[in-house]
């Protein structure tokens, strides 16, 4: 159960993450560990190839000390879809925490 609720917040930290900056499948595994995630690359690389599919993100290949690897960017769609995010994170937040 915990895992299905936080496979949405690991979609919104990339976003997040790829909106700031081009972002690579190692550096947020990275980033997303030091939030307390324990993503495996069976989860993380397909879950950025959807993000991808969708249209929320936009990759780009390099190579980098010989070897090809992904960078990520925030599409206009993956920017937009953060923004509703944004808005319906706060509502929640505000709606838990109320009686908190």
């Amino acid at each position: 159960m915990e895992r299905e609720f936080f496979a949405g917040f690991i979609k919104i930290h990339i976003l997040y993450h790829a909106a700031e900056e081009e972002i690579c499948g190692t550096d947020i595994a990275k980033e997303l560990a030091r939030h307390g995630y324990d993503v495996s690359p069976g989860t993380l690389y397909p879950t950025l190839h959807r993000l991808e599919k969708m249209g929320y993100l936009k990759r780009v290949d390099r190579i980098v000390e010989g070897r090809r690897r992904k960078y990520y960017r925030a599409t206009l769609a993956g920017r937009r879809a953060l923004e509703t995010a944004r808005k319906r994170i706060r509502e929640l937040w505000e709606e838990v925490m109320e009686g908190a």
